[in-house]
């Protein structure tokens, strides 16, 4: 064997083996990727969900608003990433506990039965009006202190958390998607599926109630979402009755 074929079998030889390496390095990434996703979700292999459906507050038909089913697909796409399966419900028929099975619950306590048990159970700090009468403080939310009134496609909140109940390592956690209307919620679905490595950085696997401004949604729809504040200590602590000036 001459010194030119010699060579060339090296280098042949040489990118087979970077290659290889650069593949083994490619997937060990991406499986720890997978890994730390499926842990913030808590959704590992093959594990199931409850995917819980509220209803549109504005039709008097059991109808799901085309921006909720639009958030539930952005949730299944996630959770089909995640290597997991669903249990779509509606909103009056979910009848278990929390921390069993990972859940996401989509939608305002005034169309969903499970977002207001959640809210009274775990964000005692949280009220939300949903009186149906027009006004100024139709919708809003009272967090602590705080007072967050909508204008409706101009400038619209919604609450983005995380929960788990109790201090169970294999307990599941609980996703929250409140919004003032229907497209808030899509709005939060969205900002959880491109930020969640982000804010699994930030938070781990615990508990955070983040409020989320979605801006002109008349003119952009659901992609234009500004972080208002982290307000997990304000909601899970419980309101001063002189303090609570909202409707539930």
């Amino acid at each position: 064997m001459n010194d030119d074929v010699r060579n060339i079998v090296l280098g042949v030889v040489a990118a087979g083996i970077s290659a290889a390496l650069g593949w083994l390095t490619r997937t060990y990434l991406w499986k720890r990727r997978l890994r730390r996703k499926q842990a913030f979700f808590g959704l590992p292999e093959n594990s199931e969900c409850l995917l819980v459906v509220n209803r549109d507050a504005g039709s008097p038909d059991l109808a799901v608003h085309r921006h909720d089913v639009f958030a539930l697909l952005e949730l299944a796409a996630l959770i089909k990433d995640c290597g997991a399966g669903t249990e779509v419900v509606t909103q009056d028929v979910a009848r278990q506990g929390f921390g069993e099975r990972t859940e996401f619950c989509v939608g305002g306590p005034g169309s969903n039965r499970r977002m207001a048990a959640h809210i009274q159970a775990m964000l005692p700090g949280v009220r939300v009006n949903t009186d149906r009468e027009p006004g100024p403080d139709r919708l809003a939310f009272q967090i602590g202190s705080e007072h967050y009134r909508m204008e409706p496609g101009v400038t619209e909140f919604v609450l983005l958390a995380r929960l788990t109940a109790g201090r169970r390592r294999e307990a599941r956690p609980v996703f929250l998607f409140c919004g003032q209307r229907a497209i808030n919620n899509q709005a939060a679905t969205r900002y959880l599926v491109r930020n969640h490595e982000r804010l699994a950085r930030k938070h781990g696997n615990g508990s955070f109630v983040l409020l989320l401004k979605v801006v002109n949604s008349q003119a952009y729809g659901p992609d234009v979402v500004e972080l208002v504040d982290d307000v997990t200590r304000a909601a899970q602590a419980p309101l001063p009755e002189s303090t609570i000036v909202t409707a539930t």
